[in-house]
């Protein structure tokens, strides 16, 4: 198995444990070995993903190799920002909790603390109805994936209004952190608005304390800690989940 499966089978783990997913969500990585591909699980609730459950895609999101396998019909989220953003090596769609008031309100997602710093370079919230008759709100065309990846633009994630939002990183570690502390700053935000009341201030982070703060720790990799932290929570999860299964 290699690095990358492994990661993506870990972060499924570490989303769950931390609330962003449950029965539903997804992650995906583009292969290194071919920047027109992703890997992406089959069809399946996210702690239950194997490394068997990890399949090829292309940028169109057709299965390299489906082998009668499920598949989301999501999976356009992934290709569709592939497509625009070269930039992106690793994708998150979620339904967070703490996060979907804010896609379905005017309130805007402000940065407040520092390891939600990058809140601060802009969440815009993708609303389906632009870019189609009311209806379904699943994105499972490439028509939607790509109006979803225009409204994301060069932003580190985007709301999707009544459905959650879809996270993107350099790495399959920086989409996960994002993922988690996303929903963190959504609640911790909620929060300071119940104790501020309607006249009260909350004091946000400014443009250069923004600035500042994630260009550190993009430039020193300050999320390492925190990634070696789940990940080895996970891995060692894995690792008891096979030992159960073998008898």
């Amino acid at each position: 198995m290699s690095n990358l499966v492994l990661d993506l089978v870990l972060s499924y783990r570490i989303l769950a444990e931390h609330g962003v997913v449950d029965a539903y969500g997804h992650v995906s990585a583009r292969s290194p070995q071919n920047p027109n591909r992703y890997l992406l699980s089959r069809a399946l609730a996210p702690e239950l993903v194997t490394e068997d459950d990890i399949m090829e895609f292309d940028l169109d999101s057709e299965p390299v190799d489906r082998q009668g396998r499920g598949i989301y019909l999501e999976r356009f989220i992934h290709g569709e920002i592939y497509k625009l953003r070269p930039d992106v090596q690793a994708i998150v769609h979620n339904h967070s909790p703490s996060v979907i008031p804010f896609g379905v309100t005017t309130v805007p997602l402000k940065p407040l603390f520092n390891t939600g710093a990058f809140v601060g370079l802009g969440i815009p919230t993708f609303e389906i109805r632009d870019f189609q008759p009311s209806g379904d709100i699943i994105v499972k065309t490439h028509h939607l994936g790509n109006s979803l990846a225009t409204v994301l633009g060069n932003k580190p994630a985007a709301l999707m209004r009544g459905h959650g939002s879809v996270v993107v990183g350099d790495s399959v570690a920086a989409a996960v952190i994002r993922s988690i502390y996303l929903e963190l700053s959504a609640k911790l935000q909620m929060q300071a608005m119940t104790i501020a009341g309607p006249g009260g201030k909350i004091v946000y982070l400014d443009a250069a304390e923004v600035a500042e703060t994630t260009a550190r720790q993009d430039s020193a990799r300050t999320w390492e800690r925190t990634w070696d932290l789940w990940r080895t929570k996970a891995f060692n999860q894995l690792q008891l989940e096979k030992k159960l299964r073998a008898g």
